[in-house]
């Protein structure tokens, strides 16, 4: 039976999820710190809550705090996340993907990088043989 998938995150948990990803572990205090244009200390304590009952955080304590972390590696999140919007704006389609990021032009992208690019679908061709 497939796992239900997680509840989408508003901009303020996906802040604060990659401010965790970036540390690897904080308390809330730490994660305010961190914050581009941070909302009260007890706003701050209300998200991470929030990210924990949807399966994104974990916490353990140490000492008087907690100590938050996320629940899944960022590889794995970032999976996650692609597959979702593969499913909700491309209907699943992986070329729609690939062709709707390379409308979006190459500006920014080294000749390395279109290299590599090259090389991963070659490597998928084989695969798929």
């Amino acid at each position: 039976m497939a796992k239900p998938a997680r509840p989408e995150l508003s901009r303020r948990e996906r802040e604060i999820l990659e401010i965790l990803y970036r540390l690897e572990s904080a308390s809330a205090a730490d994660v305010q710190k961190a914050m581009a244009d941070p909302p009260s200390y007890s706003a701050v304590r209300a998200h991470l809550r929030i990210l924990e009952e949807k399966g994104h955080v974990r916490h353990r304590s140490q000492g008087q705090r907690y100590i938050f972390s996320p629940t899944l590696s960022r590889e794995k999140a970032r999976r996650n996340a692609l597959r979702g919007l593969l499913k909700n704006f491309f209907s699943g389609s992986k070329e729609e993907v690939v062709a709707t990021l390379l409308d979006m032009g190459t500006e920014g992208v080294s000749d390395a990088e279109l290299e590599r690019i090259a090389e991963l679908i070659d490597q998928a061709r084989e695969e798929g043989r």
